[in-house]
C-alpha cells in the first residue's frame, strides 16, 4: 500500500495498485457540503484521464458516519437567496467561482455514472440524505452490520430529495420501496438495505474498507473503455423506451467493437480457439481464469 499525499485536502487518498481508497473528512458533523462537491468534481475528473485508475472506494475519516447528510445551511441559504430574487424581480446574478448548486451536483455524480472508473462506497456507519445519495451515485455499496443506516430523511423536514435520491434509489429497489421509504424518512438497517438491493454486501464493520476494494478492484480489472461503455449503457439506457436503448447499446458496442483493445482481444480469442480446438471459455478453468483476470488469457 502507497500513501499519496492528500490531494485535495478534504480527501485522505491512498493507492493499492489501480484502486484508490479516499477517506473524505467532513469536519467534526460529517457533512457534504459544497466543498466536499468541488474536491469530489475535481477527483473524478482526474481519475476519469488517469489510465492507472480503474477504481475508487469512498469511505469516511469520521469513527461513527459514512456522510451525515448535506449541510443544510447550504441548502438553506439557496433557497432563501431564490426567495429573494423572486421577490424583487431581479434577474439572478452569474454564480459565483466555485458555486455549486443542484445543476453541478447532478453533474458530478452523472459524469461517475458515465466513466470507466468502478465507484465503491465502503459505509461503516450511518448514511442519510446527500450521503445516502452519494453512495447510490456509487457503482457498489458495501456497509457495516452494526452501527450503519442509510436512508433518505428530507420530508422530515419540509423538503424531498435533491441529490437523485428519488431517481437512484427507486432504481436500485424498486418504486413502491422506493416511495415508502422516501415519504416514511426512515433509514434502512444494514438487514434491509441488503435484503432490497440497495447495498452489495454487508460485513463486519472492521472489513467494510477492505470489501469494497475486493470488489471494486475485481471489476476494474475489465476494459475502461468497456467498463464506461457499459455503465452508460445500463445507467442512461435501462430508463429510456427500449427502441432507444437499444440504439444507446448498439452506438457503445460499435465503438468498442472498432477499438485497438476489442480488436486485439478478439483476434486473440480467435487465435487461441484455432490452438485449442475448442472455444476459450468453454475449456476447463477458463472461464474462471477470465473472470479473475478481467479479460480472456
Amino acid at each position: 500500500m502507497t500513501q499519496l499525499q492528500a490531494t485535495p485536502s478534504r480527501f485522505a487518498i491512498e493507492a493499492h495498485g489501480p484502486t484508490l481508497v479516499v477517506r473524505i473528512d467532513g469536519g467534526p458533523l460529517q457533512l457534504f457540503d459544497a466543498d466536499v462537491a468541488l474536491q469530489l468534481e475535481a477527483l473524478v475528473e482526474r481519475v476519469d484521464k488517469d489510465p492507472d485508475v480503474s477504481a475508487v472506494v469512498f469511505a469516511s475519516k469520521h469513527p461513527q458516519r459514512f456522510m451525515s447528510h448535506a449541510d443544510v445551511k447550504w441548502l438553506q441559504e439557496g433557497g432563501a437567496a431564490y426567495v429573494a430574487r423572486q421577490q424583487t424581480g431581479a434577474p439572478p446574478p452569474a454564480p459565483p467561482e466555485g458555486y455549486v448548486g443542484l445543476d453541478r451536483l447532478h453533474a458530478i455524480f452523472l459524469r461517475m455514472n458515465s466513466i470507466g472508473v468502478v465507484f465503491a462506497a465502503a459505509i461503516e456507519g450511518q448514511a442519510l440524505g446527500l450521503g445516502a445519495e452519494f453512495a447510490w451515485a456509487c457503482d457498489l455499496r458495501v456497509m457495516a452490520d452494526t452501527d450503519a443506516f442509510i436512508g433518505q430523511p428530507e420530508v422530515l423536514l419540509g423538503i424531498m430529495p435533491g441529490g437523485g435520491g428519488s431517481q437512484r434509489l427507486t432504481r436500485l429497489v424498486g418504486s413502491h420501496r422506493s416511495l415508502v421509504a422516501i415519504l416514511d424518512g426512515k433509514p434502512f438497517t444494514p438487514a434491509q438495505a441488503l435484503e432490497f438491493g440497495a447495498v452489495d454486501a454487508v460485513v463486519p464493520k472492521a472489513d467494510v474498507v477492505a470489501r469494497a476494494i475486493e470488489l471494486a478492484h475485481h471489476l476494474g480489472k475489465r476494459d475502461k473503455a468497456a467498463v464506461g461503455a457499459i455503465k452508460r449503457a445500463v445507467y442512461f439506457g435501462g430508463s429510456l423506451p427500449l427502441p432507444d436503448g437499444i440504439k444507446l447499446e448498439a452506438k457503445e458496442f460499435l465503438t468498442l467493437n472498432v477499438s485497438a483493445n476489442g480488436q486485439k482481444l478478439m483476434l486473440a480469442y480467435q487465435r487461441k480457439t484455432a490452438e485449442l480446438g475448442e472455444l476459450p471459455l468453454y475449456v476447463p478453468g477458463g472461464y474462471d481464469a477470465a473472470l479473475g483476470a478481467g479479460q480472456v488469457v
